[in-house]
């Protein structure tokens, strides 16, 4: 069910490994907010980000976690501190130097509704 929307720099799109990312996100998302079923996700490369960070080649990733209703705001805390390291590790293992990376959990409103079909 949680629904994940990474916003990153455009050029971190061809240097990290999307899949691996996305699959450990999940694994961690899923395990920290003891949400049941699967998350989705979405990857917004931006063409600009103008920031405070010394070099033009400066990554810059946000990572929203939407949950339905209820946790407590420590849970939230936690989930979005094990999804900072996830997101560290991964830009330093792709040789990202320099970057910003934010992480919000939040609650889904609640006129949330989700259809799955296949036609």
């Amino acid at each position: 069910m949680p629904h994940l929307t990474i916003d990153c720099s455009a050029h971190l799109t061809g240097v990290l490994d999307a899949h691996s990312l996305v699959k450990e996100l999940h694994r961690v998302v899923l395990e920290e907010s003891g949400s049941a079923g699967v998350c989705k996700t979405l990857i917004r490369p931006a063409g600009t980000y103008i920031g405070d960070l010394s070099s033009g080649e400066a990554g810059f990733v946000h990572l929203e976690v939407g949950l339905m209703p209820g946790r407590p705001e420590e849970q939230k805390a936690r989930l979005s501190e094990s999804v900072l390291t996830l997101l560290d590790g991964h830009l330093r293992s792709a040789g990202v130097r320099e970057s910003a990376v934010s992480v919000e959990v939040r609650e889904l409103a609640g006129s949330y509704r989700l259809s799955s079909s296949v036609r």
